[in-house]
């Protein structure tokens, strides 16, 4: 495998803390992931992604930057990726999904901050993460209170510039998503240089869509019984699709999907078909958490859908790709993006609908509403999830965790517990 400690270097990255970072992940991704039997062999590519998370595809966006290129840091499914990607920038995902970035973040931070905030502004000021210190600008939103002050921190440190997403969904809402669109393609045009034309923002909607399909085309096959997948690799999938070319992960995730549609075919699945099927909703898992995914399967039932930015919430919804002018573009990503069910809205029955939606299409027989700890927004809606699905007569546990092992053990027995009642 290549050297990448050199690139790191030349980043001003803390090396020798990262090195512990690097010396972790592969026992514990081996752990969770390798041990696996029956794995589809379009999960190799996948696999290795991981195994090189900080040199690939890092080296790729330093190479864009030798051309002159930029490169946005983003956190959130709101932020369109199109208008990036068709001012000749890259975008790539930030979000920390590691325990091991929280004390970097609690450093800044109050320690009953969300996990996923501390981490992701841990990764930056402690140096430990190449994708930090590759993006020329983040780009953040104001989808809950910890984020748009942790924002101004990091500001301190890397330009950021902040969306301002509405807090409902009325027509004066999407409009002004509208005009937040706008200033974005003006921001970007102005860091970049680079002018977005219809004809660019047409090619770069038609790229995202084509990745949101390929996921969409993923998450079918786990409709079925026996499942063809694990839900820890199909999480998997959708964490890398966040930082990888998006062309590739398309092109991968298809290639993935025919071996799935052939396993289909032969009724070969990675768990039997009787066995319990789970539905996760709430809080995003950011890349590496797996571990609920690892315990919930680990315990006999596969996970096979997730309600979540890290599941259908990021590519259901396609961008209309009839718009040819620049403002029916631009409205048209606005109305796309609107249709996202975030927990940072009110009201918001639109994810309770989802949430009885994808009961039904994915012939769920339990639903575990997880919460990151000290996710109010995730936390406090929980009520509102657990009514609904207990009225519908769907069994559903709720979950509060951090990215720390330290509840491992509880939350094995509480899921326990829940597939028991949910026994065939």
């Amino acid at each position: 495998m290549p050297d990448y400690r050199q690139m790191w270097i030349d980043l001003g990255m803390d090396v020798e803390k990262h090195d512990l970072l690097c010396e972790a992940l592969p026992e514990a991704f081996g752990e969770i992931y390798l041990s696996q039997e029956h794995r589809p062999e379009g999960m190799n590519f996948f696999y290795y992604v991981v195994s090189e998370i900080h040199g690939v595809r890092p080296a790729e966006l330093i190479e864009h930057q030798k051309q002159g290129g930029k490169v946005f840091g983003t956190f959130c499914v709101y932020v369109p990726d199109e208008v990036i990607f068709a001012a000749g920038a890259i975008a790539t995902g930030l979000c920390g999904g590691s325990q091991f970035w929280v004390p970097g973040g609690e450093k800044v931070l109050p320690s009953n901050t969300c996990p996923l905030i501390k981490a992701s502004v841990g990764a930056r000021l402690d140096r430990t993460c190449p994708f930090f210190r590759i993006a020329d600008m983040f780009i953040g939103e104001t989808t809950c209170d910890g984020k748009k002050k942790a924002w101004e921190i990091l500001n301190q440190d890397v330009p950021v510039y902040v969306m301002d997403l509405p807090q409902m969904k009325r027509a004066k809402d999407v409009a002004a998503w509208e005009d937040e669109i706008r200033l974005l393609i003006a921001k970007v045009e102005e860091f970049t240089g680079n002018k977005v034309t219809p004809e660019l923002l047409g090619d770069a909607i038609r790229l995202i869509n084509r990745k949101r399909e390929a996921l969409a085309r993923l998450y079918r096959t786990r409709q079925n019984s026996p499942v063809p997948i694990s839900g820890k690799d199909a999480l998997l999938v959708s964490q890398i699709a966040f930082y990888d070319d998006p062309a590739r992960d398309a092109d991968m995730v298809n290639k993935l999907c025919d071996e799935l549609e052939q396993r289909i075919a032969g009724g070969e699945g990675v768990f039997p078909a009787n066995a319990p099927r789970i539905m996760i909703t709430g809080s995003p898992m950011a890349i590496p958490n797996w571990k609920l995914h690892h315990i919930v399967e680990t315990s006999g039932a596969p996970v096979v859908v997730e309600e979540s930015c890290t599941g259908v919430r990021y590519f259901e919804h396609l961008v209309d790709e009839s718009q040819t002018a620049l403002d029916g573009q631009i409205r048209a990503l606005a109305e796309r993006y609107m249709q996202i069910n975030c927990a940072c809205f009110t009201p918001n029955p639109g994810r309770i609908e989802d949430i009885l939606r994808l009961v039904k299409e994915y012939k769920v027989d339990g639903v575990i509403d997880y919460s990151l700890q000290f996710c109010n927004l995730y936390t406090t809606e929980s009520y509102l999830v657990q009514q609904a699905l207990k009225e519908a007569g769907i069994p559903v546990l709720h979950l509060e965790t951090d990215y720390s092992e330290q509840d491992f053990e509880q939350l094995r027995t509480r899921v326990g517990a829940f597939l028991e009642i949910l026994g065939k």
